[in-house]
This record gives structure tokens, sequence and C-alpha cells, in this order.
């Protein structure tokens, strides 16, 4: 093809890279992963009966990857000899020349009346170009004719990752493949296969058949109930074992499979904790040598050593991945502090403490997987007690342990809970199929910027890319997997893919109408937008003006409004920006489609009370953990979303006992106050709620005690607002306590007083 002058004059590799650019012609394409540079051509290429594929010599195994295209048929795939003199028609993949500015890890695609192009330095990278083609296919209508195009691309990260925790629920792998398939077409290079876990191990290790002939099955297959009922494994072939494992020779067949798609397989095998199956097949390997009593390998115990290496050494055989994972995570170390076996090791090693043996633990671990030839990652937990040597660290409790191990010279994967961990809820929970707890929805999660600002410049090389994680706990079947990933992991891969510059919610959310066509043709049960509304108000503490803001999943809604209370209608007003409102009210908003409303009126009442501002005193701390906006938290006019992870939510492990100065003697006529309650993750309703009133801040009288009246036993996201009715008080100083008679998380919403 020859180049037009004014993109000849320019080195694509430097002055298009600085300057993105994208062209919507009517017949557009809408590419996930955003291309760094996409320009509509003219014309477009039609699909033929048989079409002729040329490769050069390095890239001839890569192009099998055209036999997953849909509307292409080749027989062969012939030799590019001369790439002076190519061919005027077909698929031609090129090797760049050296003289070529294309970056090592880019592709560039051109779509023309007549061929298509693919040009790479690199295998895999030409395997990203034909991935961006087949997704084109996937989301085209027409299926005969493809528009022209000049595309030109390469990646932000080098590690994009997708994690799948196989043990709480086993997964054939006629879905594993599925799962590849995902990733390949959205740019993902990364599938973390967690293969071992306290519910179950999923690998065949011939040196200890135990692990699949009992470590492998369980008394029930659905993790909740057998985690509530005595936690028993199972032998194989018995009438009561669930679970499953993956031969050696399946496991290759995933990782060849994987491979010829641009995905590299790390697995991940768990210590020292997360080992119950492992120590109640072997309970020599335990603290207390007995099953069912440790979740902990015994450090102590040189035959752990030996255990762990004999089935690292049969992993490595099987997977060539130079990364590991060895877990790492959440070690509960009230058994090493016990076991004199392990003290030994704290005082022969002039340890510090039970953090310290830990860490000596995964030294020698890492020390052994680079005596293979291979790399050691694992949770951000091996941070604690010093970081092996060469370690990468996945920060998933928040970022602080990515920025801690990049500012110190590590290699970090970003991966933290907030944004990333796909076993939250991604909607209202009502109505939901059971999850973990939380709240992730679709923009929250393409939100996420992957360089923290705390990391150094200098340091920031050191974040190799970014991973989403899939635990399984609640999703016991294929289907239930696919609507907890999709969409929310192709949001995921254009924050691995897209430089932050060029990220677009609204734009992202205009191109992803397109994918579910994709997610229909494999058969994914992904979640669908809903019509659910959520308002949100932020109240601006100078003014007293509440500037609410109603947010949808649906693309481009129809949203009707009002202000009074009453229910919108197809004539109420049409929601478009922002909205000011200086005085109490009630707004209720609801979708419409074809002139009626497309789901349930959603509400949220706006309290401009007395209140705001005030100074709160606690007479009991808040969590550290979920501190919100810390004093101003209970006051600051803003109510909480569906998650207590929103920052208006403020968290208490105690009572909650607190202290509001009103400032001035007045009379009080209402007090009202909001909790939520989600079991799963250990959050729960006050057992009651108690106002009392003072005049000078010292003497205290209680005017009314109000008591929970939502079950523990719900399981369901439930809210309760907790209303006093203060008529006939005059008082200065309001003190409520609210009483956490369950020892879990306590969440407190705004205070609202009138």
């Amino acid at each position: 093809m020859k180049i037009t002058k004014w993109v000849a004059a320019l080195s694509f590799a430097t002055a298009l890279y600085l300057t993105p650019q994208i062209s919507v012609a009517q017949d557009s394409l809408f590419i996930i992963p955003k291309p760094l540079v996409q320009i509509a051509k003219t014309g477009h290429y039609l699909y033929t009966p048989i079409t002729e594929v040329f490769a050069s010599a390095d890239f001839k195994d890569a192009a099998a990857l055209l036999k997953e295209h849909p509307y292409l048929k080749f027989n062969q795939v012939k030799t590019l000899k001369n790439i002076k003199h190519l061919p005027k028609q077909g698929i031609i993949l090129v090797k760049a020349s050296k003289e070529d500015t294309l970056a090592q890890n880019a592709y560039r695609l051109e779509i023309m009346k007549d061929r298509i192009m693919i040009t790479a330095h690199q295998p895999q990278a030409l395997l990203l170009g034909i991935s961006t083609l087949r997704q084109i296919a996937y989301t085209r209508k027409d299926t005969k004719s493809i528009p022209a195009v000049w595309i030109e691309d390469h990646p932000a990260f080098g590690y994009r990752g997708l994690m799948l925790d196989v043990s709480r629920h086993f997964l054939p792998l006629t879905f594993l493949k599925k799962y590849i398939d995902l990733l390949s077409l959205y740019k993902l290079n990364t599938f973390h296969w967690h293969l071992t876990d306290g519910a179950g191990w999923r690998l065949e290790i011939k040196k200890y058949p135990e692990l699949t002939q009992f470590a492998a099955w369980r008394s029930d297959a659905n993790w909740k109930t057998w985690w509530n009922n005595g936690r028993k494994y199972a032998e194989m072939g018995s009438p009561a074992a669930f679970g499953g494992f993956y031969t050696a020779e399946q496991a290759k067949e995933l990782i060849s499979y994987a491979a010829k798609r641009g995905i590299t397989v790390i697995p991940e095998i768990e210590m020292p904790a997360h080992s119950e199956e492992v120590l109640a097949a072997y309970p020599n390997l335990s603290c207390y040598g007995l099953p069912y009593k440790n979740s902990e390998f015994c450090i102590g115990n040189e035959d752990t050593f030996t255990f762990l290496q004999n089935v690292l050494d049969e992993v490595l055989k099987i997977f060539p991945s130079k990364y590991i994972h060895i877990g790492g995570d959440e070690a509960d170390k009230a058994a090493w502090k016990q076991c004199p076996k392990c003290q030994k090791v704290i005082k022969d090693h002039k340890l510090k403490d039970e953090h310290g043996l830990q860490s000596y633990a995964i030294k020698r671990i890492e020390a052994f997987l680079t005596s293979r030839g291979r790399k050691m990652i694992g949770w951000d937990e091996i941070l604690e007690g010093g970081l092996a040597p060469d370690a990468t660290v996945m920060s998933w409790r928040g970022e602080k342990g990515g920025i801690e191990a990049a500012n110190s010279g590590h290699d970090v994967i970003m991966t933290p809970g907030s944004h990333l961990y796909l076993d939250s809820y991604q909607t209202n929970p009502i109505g939901q199929p059971e999850a973990i707890g939380g709240y992730l929805p679709l923009k929250k999660v393409y939100s996420y910027q992957p360089i923290p600002a705390e990391i150094d410049p200098a340091n920031r090389k050191h974040v190799l890319g970014v991973q989403a994680n899939v635990w399984a706990e609640y999703m016991p079947t294929s289907n239930q997997v696919d609507y907890m990933v999709f969409p929310r992991a192709i949001a995921l891969s254009e924050i691995a893919w897209t430089s932050v510059s060029q990220k677009n919610w609204d734009d992202f959310q205009s191109r992803l109408q397109k994918h579910y066509r994709l997610l229909q043709q494999f058969n994914v049960n992904y979640y669908p937008p809903s019509n659910e509304l959520s308002i949100i108000s932020n109240l601006d503490m100078t003014t007293k003006i509440a500037r609410i803001t109603i947010n949808s999943e649906q693309f481009q809604p129809e949203i009707r409004y009002t202000l009074d209370g009453t229910t919108p209608t197809v004539k109420s007003p049409l929601y478009q920006n922002e909205i000011s409102l200086a005085q109490t009210g009630t707004v209720k908003a609801v979708i419409f489609k074809d002139q009626l409303p497309a789901g349930k009126v959603q509400e949220l009442e706006i309290d401009v009370h007395k209140a705001i501002g005030k100074k709160v005193t606690y007479n009991n701390e808040y969590s550290s953990s979920y501190p919100a906006q810390k004093e101003l938290t209970l006051v600051n006019g803003q109510t909480g979303d569906l998650t207590y992870g929103d920052g208006q939510w403020q968290g208490f492990l105690g009572d909650l006992d607190v202290t509001i100065d009103m400032e001035n003697q007045q009379a009080l006529h209402q007090l009202k106050m909001r909790y939520m309650q989600l079991t799963g993750p250990g959050v729960y309703m006050p057992a009651n709620v108690k106002i009392a009133l003072s005049t000078d801040g010292i003497n205290f009288k209680t005017i009314q005690q109000v008591d929970n009246d939502v079950p523990y036993t719900d399981a369901s996201l439930r809210f309760k607002t907790f209303i006093f009715d203060l008529k006939g008080n005059v008082a200065r100083y309001i003190r409520i306590t609210a009483k956490n008679e369950k020892k879990g998380f306590m969440f407190s919403d705004e205070v609202v007083v009138y």
C-alpha cells in the first residue's frame, strides 16, 4: 500500500503516538481496548470463499490463529519470500524490517480494498494484530465486509492478567479454553491459574497421589455449605465426593492452547497458608501432626520444604512460564507461636518473630525457584518480615504494598481489591445471586489507574502491569463465572492496554455496546446492564447546596426525574446534567423506553439539616480500615451508596458512641441514622441505637432507644433507618450510641437532625 505523503513525512512511532488520532466514519469499528492510532480509510475489504494467506517465515506458526477468524477460510499459509514485492490480494503477515519505525511490541493492521496486512517485529505482537482482526469480525453485524482502516497499536503494560480460582469450585477444561479465547480477543496476555487452596487441590502431582485422590475432593459441591459444615474431604470414588483435578497432560493441553493465542499460563501453588487440603492428606507437614487442625505448613519441619520442592519440580515440568505464583497470603501464625520446631527456627536464624518466619520460608522457596531459572510472584503479604530478593509482588490489599515494593526496587503487579476483585457485586445486591460482598460496578473498574502517584517516577518502571482476580467461593458454575467476569474484564483490558490520556468512559461505553454481540457468539452468560439508577448527592458544606447526579449502566438512557417526591412520568424533566437543590427534598428517577418506565423508580432523600458541619466527638474510635471522611463523615450532608467501601459509610468494630455539638441550645424535632447489613463479609446491624441529650455536654438524659428488627440470619443486603422523635426537647449536645452486638463490622451513614 502507498502511504499518503503527509503520513510518510511522519514517524508513526513518534508523532502519531504523541497525538492519538481517532477518525470515526459512518461505518465505524468499535475496538476494545482502544487502539493508539486508528484512522478510517475509504472502501471495504470483502470476504471471499477461500482466502490466500501469506506469512513471513517467522510468522507461519502464529498465522494459525487466523483459523479462529469466523469469516476467513484458507487451506494453507504460504511463505512470503520477498517483502519488497507483496501479494496484491489476500491476508499478508509481514515481519517488520529493521528500518521500520514500528515499536518492538507493536503491530500495524492495514485493511484495504483487496488485502489485509499485519506487520510486526515479533510473533507475540502479530498475534495481537490477529486478535484485533478477529474482534472486529465478531462485533460487526455485516459479516461480508470490513471497512478499510489503518491501525498502529501497542500496550501500555507488558503484564495484562486475569486470574481464575478453580479450587473453590472446579471448572471443566472446555470452559477454561473459552476463558482463554476471550482473554486473547481482548489482548490480555496472562492467565493466572489459582490451582490450590483449602477448598481443593486441582493439579496432578505424581509423587503425591493423595493430593488428587483425597485433597481434590470434599464432602459438598457447594463451597459455602462445605465451609459451614465441618470442611471435610473425601476419597475419590466415594458417592459423597465432589471436586476434580486436572491431569498433567490436561494442564499441558491448556498451556499449549493458550500459547497459540498469545497467553502465558501462570500456576499458583499456595503456601505457607490456605493449605488445609494438603495437611488433611499429609498431616505430618502441619505443626500439630493431625488432619483438620492447621491451615499453614509447619515451617520448622524440613519435610515441608522437601514436599514443596518436589511439588514445584513437577509443576515446573508442566508450566514453562517465567513466573510461578506461591500465594503467601493470610497466614494465621497462631500454630507457629506454639510449635517448638517453628520457634527453634526463629531462634536459630535470629528471626524477629513469626513474620520473620514466614519471610524465611518465602525466601527459601524463592531461592529454589531461582535455582531452576524461574521467578516468584506472591501476594503482598510476602513483604512482611522482609521481601525475597527477586520476588514480584501482587498488590491486592489496596495499593500500599505495591507502592512500598516498587519504591524499594521490586517489580509489582497492581491488583487492588477495591477495583479489580470481580467477586464483588456489580449492581444493587438485592435480587442478585449471592456474592462475597462489596460493590464494584463496571464504571469503577474502568476508572482504575495502575500507577499510583506515590511511586517515585524513577521506580514506575517496576509496575509491570495490572490483573483482575476472580475468586469463586460464590461461583459454583461456569455460567456464574461468566456473569461475574463479563463485561468487567473488558474494562480491565482497556486499563491494561490503553494509556490514561486516551481513556474515556463515555467512549468506552459506546464501543462496549457492540461487544455484547461478541459475548453472545461465545455463549457468555454476561451481566446485562441494569435499568436501576444510582442517585448520588454531594453537598457543598459552605453554600448548603446539594449537587445531585443520576447514573445508569444503560447507554444514553432517557431518565425522567422529580424533586417533590412524586413519581416521574414521561412528561417529567429529562435528566441531562447535575441538579442543584438548596433545601430538603426527595429525588425520584426512572428510565423510560418507548414512553414507558423501564425499571423501578429510584429515590434519594436529600437532607439539608441542622447537624451539617457540626463538631463530632468520638467517644469510641471508628475503624482505621473504614475511616470514610473521618470526623466529617456523619455530618457532611452526604449519604452512602450500596457499598461500605464508597467513602461515605464509616465502620466500627466496637460500639458507636459519638457526641454532636449543635453549637447552641435549640429545639429538636427528629433524628435519623441509617445502617447496613451484609452478613457474608461480617457486616451487621446494631442491636439498638440510643439517643441522649444534654445542655452542658456533661449531664445527659436518655430520650429514646430503637431496637433492630432486621434478622441477623438474613444474608441479603439490608438497610435500616433508625428514626427518633425528639419533639419537645431542647438541647445543645446529642449523644448517639449503637450497640455492636455481633462484634463484626457496623457501618453508619449520615446523622440527620431536624
